[in-house]
This record gives structure tokens, C-alpha cells and sequence, in this order.
């Protein structure tokens, strides 16, 4: 209780009313796989555009061996063509990658990641716009990249008189950088700009200006790049400091959908990335067949309901390729569906029966599924996706269940509605710790976590005429014992029923007989 021990008054602050419970977002996806460059810490990217900003682009050029490929990038472009938004990017190298580097004495710079890909990476220090730069101790840091190596010979791609040049090759990635300090009190210290802005390198040590040079002076140098194996996609192998893979996005709570695309040629990553999901509880697996595998022989890899399996592949477009196009697995679509009916309709809404985009229009499938073939997967808990141009309605993805056996967790969308709700619930009664437990207390939470759950009923998320038919909140002394009291337990027991979709349509029809 507050203490007035003088005459006056006291204004007081109090809260009328239950806590509102803010839904989680469940749209967010996370991916790991290799790209061309970038950092391995997991980035959030927001367009096919960002993404090639951060890591470049497809890495499997003249390659059309599917053991060898590369997938990521392809899941990526998929993500965003089928109406995802927001992907956070794991990117994995092997156990003993190395970053390039430069060391000018009191000046050491980095590329953000490791990899050989570091070593195309040029550094060239000169003087800052700035008319008053020389008094001021400014400076200017340019970078370019070039991803298929440094050009033999090299022109200077900033220099005015060689724009001409046959031989001039414009780099692949530039950056600049103007009226940069080496001081660490000001705003424009060199480090603390580049560092927060640079998409290829980082300084690490800045002591004093480094020493102006045209380019290409300053070459980082020593990145090395070590396969990956599964440990790595799954983070096993890299310290706490810095989670990579698979435990980079275990760590990140936004997340509510994941893919590791190379898993279709890497063994045990179906698995790492099922168990990863079966672990948090917070988010849900996408995982495809091998290629070249017939439907008679496309099974589910185990029982779960944290998890989905489609068939088959997907041709894509890739211009960067001899035939124009590539055959992948269809993570980043699926994916993108998901996010896509999540803002459309809401997470309750089955991803299903929905036009998968960013495909090859004369073969977009592996194999052409018929409606036989889809009466073996169904059950099997294979969803598939079907080429329903001939009846006009485009190549759909035409199956919503999960891996479970379980009757109760059948459809994808039940799963994600209450992965949904608890985390919502989870994360908005947080206040309730420490609070005193007692019926003050209890009807408080049972106040917030109706009012949360009435939302979702009139969203069409759960079942019922009523709210009372469609969900029930109990905390009360029916739901704990002394022990429990004594024990510091609140227990609130939450009862919901959720929508499920309309799997089987039958129309029934009969021959009326008039008089």
C-alpha cells in the first residue's frame, strides 16, 4: 500500500479491467542453408532483393546434379513469389571456415562471414568529400566484391578516365562509405558506421586513419570454406556466443514456420529439423520427398505433428542456368503458401487448395499426380500438389495434414492454430508470475485469457454457435489442490475447438418422386 504521511494530494495510476493478450505473428519463417556469401548469424530479410543484398544469389551454375545443388536460394525466391514477408536466413558453412581478412597495422577488417568467398573482396581507403576532410581527420572506405574472383588485369571501377575500358569490370557488389572517423566519441566513427551498414565487411580494430589507397590496395585474404555436414545445419558445432543453423533459429521466438531445403540430399536433417520443432513447440516443420522418388514409393519419415511432407518437386525458373529452369524441392512455395493464407485468412484458415506461384508454366511439376495416385498419398499423410490446369484452376497445393497418426492433430492448420494460441497466451500472461495466488489473481487471468480466446472464436478460428461452445477457461480451486497453492502453482486449465477444414466435399443427391 502506498504511505500518504503528509496532507495533500496523491495521484494514483491503476488498471481497470483484464490485460489484452496480442497474438504472436505466424507468418515469420526461418530457413538454413548455404548461399553464395554473408553473415552466419541469422538475418531477417524482407525480399528476394534483401536477401541477395545480405548472401547473393543461386550458387549452382552449369550444375544440374540435384546431390550437389545448393537449394536455399531457390526456397528463398519461392518464399517471397508465393506472398511470404518475413525470413530470417541461417547460413551455414562447415566447422572450421575461416573469415578473410586485412590487417593494416592499427586497422584490422573482416568479411561479415566465413568463406572463401571473402577473398574477392577488395578495400580501398581515400580522402572524404568533405571539403574541410583533411582537418577534420576524415576519411572514405569503399568495397567491392566480385564473386566470380578479382579481374586479371584489374581496373579500378571508381576511376573516372578508365569508364571506357574494355576491360573494366564493374564489381559485383560496391559499397562506399563517406566522411568516416577514427575517433570512437564521434557519431561518424568508421567502425561503428560500417559495421551497422555493410553487407560484406566489418572492422574489427581502429585505432588510428588507415592509409589512403587507390584500388586495389587492400585485398582480404585467408577465407576459407570447409563443407558442411549435418552437425553444422544443426549448430551443434559452434559455441554459445554465436548460435548458427538450426539452434540460431530455435533461439529466435518469431519464428513459426521453418525449412532446411538441402535436407532432401543431407542425412539425418529431416530429422535435426523435426526435432528442433518437437523441442521449442513454437513453430512448425515443412519438409519435402527426395527427388526422382514415384508416388508408390513417397512415404512421411516418421510420426509427428510438427511437421508437413509434399510431393513432388517443383520446376522453377533459373535463368542462370544452360535449360532455363531447375528442378527443387518445394519448401520456400510451401512455406510462402502458409504465410500467405496467415494474412489472408488467419492461421486457422488449412493452407490448402491454393495456386502455388513462381513455377515454370510448360512442366511445372516433377511428376503429374493423378487423382488414383493422390488416393494412396492422402492417407499416408503426403500432401500433394496437383496440376488442375486442364479444369482451369492452375497447379494447386492440394493436401493440409500433418505427419501424425494421431486423428486429433490431423490437419496442419489445428496444429498451427494452437501452437498460435498458446504462445499468444504464453507470452501475454507473463505478469501473472509472482503475483499473489489467490482468487483475485485467478479471475484476472481467467478475464484476459477469455477475452483473448472470444477474439479468436469471432475470427472464425474455433468451432460453436457460442462462445461458450467453442473454448473454457478454468482457474479456480478446481484446478488446484493446496499442495498446489503451497507449492507456489497456478494452474489454469484451457479447453478449445478448433476449425478443421473440409477435407471430403460429398454431395448427396436423390431422384424426388412428385404425384
Amino acid at each position: 500500500m502506498p504511505e500518504y504521511l503528509a496532507p495533500g494530494v496523491y495521484v494514483e495510476e491503476i488498471e481497470l479491467g483484464p490485460r489484452p493478450i496480442e497474438g504472436v505473428n505466424t507468418g515469420v519463417a526461418g530457413f538454413v542453408g548455404q548461399t553464395e556469401r554473408g553473415p552466419t548469424i541469422a538475418t531477417l530479410v524482407t525480399s528476394w532483393r534483401d536477401y541477395s543484398s545480405w548472401f547473393g544469389e543461386y550458387i549452382d551454375e552449369g550444375s544440374t546434379d540435384a546431390s550437389t545443388a545448393v537449394f536455399l536460394p531457390y526456397a528463398v525466391q519461392g518464399f517471397f513469389d508465393n506472398g511470404g514477408q518475413r525470413l530470417f536466413v541461417a547460413r551455414v558453412v562447415g566447422t572450421g571456415s575461416t573469415k578473410a581478412s586485412a590487417n593494416l597495422g592499427s586497422v584490422l577488417i573482416e568479411a561479415i562471414g566465413a568463406g572463401e568467398w571473402g577473398n574477392n573482396v577488395l578495400v580501398a581507403v581515400k580522402a572524404a568529400s568533405n571539403v574541410d576532410s583533411y582537418s577534420k581527420g576524415e576519411f572514405r572506405i569503399q568495397v567491392a566484391y566480385y564473386r566470380d574472383g578479382i579481374p586479371d588485369p584489374f581496373i579500378d571501377p571508381t576511376a573516372q578516365d578508365q569508364l571506357k575500358n574494355s576491360k573494366r569490370i564493374s564489381p559485383d557488389v560496391f559499397e562506399e562509405f563517406d566522411n568516416l572517423s577514427a575517433n570512437a566519441e564521434d557519431a561518424n566513427f568508421a567502425a561503428a558506421i560500417i559495421n551497422a551498414h555493410s553487407r560484406l565487411i566489418a572492422i574489427r580494430e581502429l585505432n588510428t586513419i588507415p592509409p589512403f589507397a587507390k584500388f586495389p590496395s587492400f585485398q582480404l585474404q585467408n577465407g576459407s570454406t570447409v563443407k558442411a555436414g549435418v552437425e553444422d545445419y544443426a549448430g551443434e558445432a559452434i559455441n554459445d556466443s554465436e548460435p548458427t543453423g538450426l539452434r540460431a533459429l530455435s533461439n529466435n521466438r518469431d519464428i513459426s514456420i521453418i525449412a532446411a531445403p538441402d535436407e532432401v540430399v543431407i542425412d539425418e536433417l529431416k530429422k535435426r529439423v523435426i526435432d528442433s520443432c518437437e523441442a521449442t513447440k513454437d513453430r512448425f516443420a515443412v519438409i519435402s520427398e527426395q527427388q526422382n522418388v514415384s508416388a508408390n514409393n513417397a512415404h512421411t519419415p516418421r510420426d509427428t505433428s510438427y511437421a508437413a511432407f509434399y510431393y513432388p518437386w517443383l520446376r522453377v525458373p533459373a535463368p542462370h542456368l544452360r535449360d532455363g529452369h531447375r528442378l527443387v524441392p518445394a519448401h520456400g512455395h510451401i512455406a510462402g503458401i502458409f504465410a500467405r493464407v496467415d494474412s489472408e485468412h488467419g492461421v486457422h484458415k488449412a493452407p490448402v487448395n491454393e495456386v502455388v506461384r513462381g513455377i515454370d508454366s510448360n512442366q511445372p511439376l516433377e511428376f503429374t499426380i493423378t487423382k488414383r495416385e493422390q488416393d494412396l498419398l492422402n492417407p499416408r499423410s503426403v500432401n500433394v500438389i496437383r496440376d488442375f490446369r486442364t479444369e482451369g484452376r492452375g497447379v494447386l497445393l492440394y493436401g493440409a495434414r500433418t505427419m501424425s497418426s494421431d486423428s486429433i492433430w490431423r490437419y496442419v492448420n489445428v496444429r498451427r492454430l494452437i501452437i498460435f494460441i498458446e504462445q499468444s497466451i504464453d507470452r501475454g500472461t507473463q505478469w501473472v508470475v509472482f503475483e499473489p495466488n489467490t482468487e483475485k489473481t485467478w479471475s484476472a487471468m481467467r478475464s484476459t485469457i477469455t477475452n483473448f480466446l472470444t477474439t479468436v472464436w469471432r475470427n472464425g478460428a474455433l468451432q460453436g454457435a457460442k462462445a461458450e461452445e467453442a473454448f473454457f477457461v478454468k482457474c479456480d480451486r478446481t484446478t488446484m489442490t493446496q499442495d498446489d497453492l503451497d507449492n507456489g502453482r497456478l494452474i489454469c486449465v484451457i479447453g478449445v475447438a478448433p476449425v478443421k477444414p473440409a477435407e471430403f466435399v460429398i454431395l448427396r443427391f436423390s431422384h424426388r418422386i412428385t404425384e
